[in-house]
């Protein structure tokens, strides 16, 4: 039987805050939560962010100032709530009002004639335009130039953007701050928060999982769908000579899409097992999951780190997307509330899923979860959040436009159905489950998405299927999408809260919600009140995913019948001091300590810390062995 892939920590950021601890997902549902819960949601929002941090047993504000936590926290509250989620694009990258770029001219004299003017010689183009003639003008390097001819120049200009609304990381969080980050791009900034953040919410040492697990049993795949494409990586690369600058050294290495997974195993883990990533637009993160769970499944490997990070808030990001119509830009958003053109939009409300809509809202995120087998998680008493039961991926077949959907949704979504009611039958998986849609806020996907639900609701014979969709809260996150789905589905479970898709009034009437309920409002329905999740994505070119997501208890239920109460029981035990781990680090987090996993030149191996044998590799400091004993899959192929 294949071994069951249970997730033992998880951890990220997005606009909505740190996903480890159900924070993130918090302060999504906050209007619904109990007044201890907002109070802790917005102290560990503080702490992100450094406003807030307890050193010696009292609280201090930023300037470290000693206050009273409650009425401190109340002042705080409202500017905490409005810099998280999504919200104007704020100017910490850059400026959307001030945006540089060049205007092409073409200069000459007057009537056409001669133009004389000064340069340092420094500056002269190589070669001389045609036309130029030169002659000094002082000691100090400058010459004088006649163009006979018209000769093109760029001019500097700036300009306003036309989309101010983004999933933007919450207001004073700065990953470069947490770590040496030397000029790393932004998305691995946020990747090495993101893995430590999952590494650290397990309760378990790193060091203990890798003396129990042989390195080649070990694998993380993670990366990004859009590489880095910041100044620090490939954007600046791409301009550097254009703006008069020099390439980096860093900046092409840095910039590959599996960098993610690179820092995660060089910096984080010391990782020697199976690494890199799948590219799938906006379905990477489950296109990584498929990878790891097959691993797991298979036997190949026991313990598997998924993850993606994004940092598309840059400028010609939103210039390609807005140039495809996909964003909701201001003027659309104006146009959808009746605003006069000068009024300013409600940017909260900018990304709108299956409701009158204008177009998806860009947002930056990294998530990352820890997944074991079931065997290990039993062995070391680890925390389980979830199981992951089924991917499945699917394309769409011959297309009119890379960008439209297909048919491959309407198979993912199928067999993720199919593959739910295996585990919980059907009436748990008509009544006891739910989707996290991909709800991205445009139109395409409004009717599409909405169509292909509600077909496989009817197919399945289920009736007010739920529905959510969390891009209302944090916006599209490309690659890390579908894990900030993942993050939020967590919190159902530990919260029993399923976050209702608040930006939008009405649904749109293109809409298909025949046999489906899009949640308008939050819907309560219990810890324990639904068994089953899945979690949907849909990429640009045809990328289909679709996930079925075990809740903790049915998982618990699983292990319980295939290893036995009293294995349940003894990895009770041992899960007690796993989970107090958990809580303490998930404390100390809110308390404003920073432990950011980072260990650059940290414990570097050489050839002579490893030796071989036909049989075995052995790495100096690590008890597991790797085995060379490797089963002939073609045996009968064989003499």
């Amino acid at each position: 039987m294949a071994k069951l892939p249970v997730i033992t920590g998880f951890g990220g950021i997005n606009a909505a805050g740190r996903s480890s601890g159900h924070h993130g997902y918090r302060r999504m549902v906050v209007d619904a939560l109990p007044d201890n819960q907002v109070r802790h949601t917005y102290t560990n929002l503080a702490a992100l962010t450094g406003q807030l941090s307890k050193q010696n047993g009292r609280w201090l504000d930023a300037r470290g100032t000693e206050v009273e936590l409650k009425s401190h926290l109340n002042q705080l509250m409202p500017a905490l709530s409005q810099g998280s989620l999504i919200r104007a694009l704020e100017n910490n990258l850059f400026n959307p009002d001030l945006l540089p770029f060049h205007r092409r001219a073409t200069l000459a004299g007057p009537d056409q004639g001669e133009l004389e003017f000064e340069l340092r010689r420094k500056d002269l183009p190589t070669p001389l335009p045609s036309g130029w003639t030169l002659s000094d003008t002082d000691n100090n390097g400058n010459v004088r130039v006649r163009a006979t001819d018209s000769f093109e120049v760029m001019l500097k200009c700036t300009r306003e953007i036309a989309v101010h609304s983004a999933g933007q990381l919450p207001s004073g969080f700065d990953p470069a701050s947490l770590y040496p980050a030397r000029n790393h791009p932004r998305g691995l900034q946020l990747t090495v928060f993101a893995a430590s953040d999952a590494i650290n919410s397990m309760g378990i040492d790193w060091d203990s999982v890798k003396q129990k697990v042989a390195p080649d049993q070990i694998a993380v795949y993670a990366g990004s769908g859009m590489s880095q494409l910041d100044y620090n990586g490939y954007g600046g690369m791409m301009q550097a000579r254009l703006l008069g600058k020099k390439v980096s050294s860093k900046q092409l290495p840095l910039g590959y899409a599996e960098m993610p997974a690179d820092f995660i195993n060089a910096y984080l883990l010391g990782n020697l097992g199976t690494t890199g990533t799948n590219v799938a637009a906006c379905a990477t993160f489950l296109y990584n999951l498929r990878q790891g769970i097959r691993d797991i499944q298979a036997g190949s490997h026991r313990v598997i780190i998924v993850g993606t990070s994004e940092a598309p808030l840059v400028p010609e990001i939103f210039d390609g997307f807005a140039t495809m119509g996909a964003l909701a830009d201001d003027a659309s958003l104006r146009q959808l509330d009746n605003l006069n053109e000068n009024d300013t939009p409600n940017y909260r409300r900018a990304c709108r899923p299956f409701g009158y809509n204008a177009g998806f809202t860009l947002a930056e995120s990294a998530q990352c979860i820890v997944l074991f087998d079931d065997d290990l998680a039993l062995e070391l008493g680890a925390n389980i959040y979830a199981g992951i039961n089924e991917v499945f991926i699917n394309a769409d077949g011959f297309k009119k436009s890379i960008a439209s959907p297909g048919l491959g949704n309407y198979i993912s979504m199928a067999k993720a159905a199919a593959a739910t009611k295996n585990i919980i039958g059907q009436e748990g998986l008509a009544k006891r489950s739910y989707v996290q849609a991909h709800g991205t806020g445009t139109l395409q996907n409004r009717q599409t998405e909405s169509h292909i639900i509600n077909r496989i609701a009817e197919t399945f014979g289920i009736q007010d299927w739920p529905i959510a969709a969390v891009k209302s809260y944090i916006g599209h996150s490309l690659a890390s999408s579908s894990g900030d789905q993942l993050a939020a589905s967590l919190g159902v479970w530990a919260e029993g809260i399923i976050p209702g898709i608040l930006t939008v009034d009405e649904i749109a009437d293109d809409v298909d919600h025949r046999s489906i309920d899009f949640l308008l409002q939050h819907k309560e329905v219990g810890k324990q009140g639904m068994d089953a999740v899945i979690i949907n994505s849909k990429g640009f070119g045809g990328n289909n995913a679709s996930a079925s997501i075990l809740a903790p208890h049915i998982v618990e239920q699983m292990l319980t019948r295939r290893h036995g109460a009293r294995a349940i029981s003894n990895y009770k035990l041992l899960n007690e001091s796993v989970m107090e781990a958990s809580k303490a680090y998930d404390s100390s987090t809110s308390e404003g300590e920073n432990r950011t996993i980072y260990k650059f030149d940290h414990n570097v191996l050489g050839s002579e810390s490893i030796d071989l044998s036909t049989h075995s590799i052995a790495v100096a400091g690590l008890t597991a062995e790797i085995s060379l004993d490797i089963e002939n899959s073609y045996q009968d192929m064989c003499d």
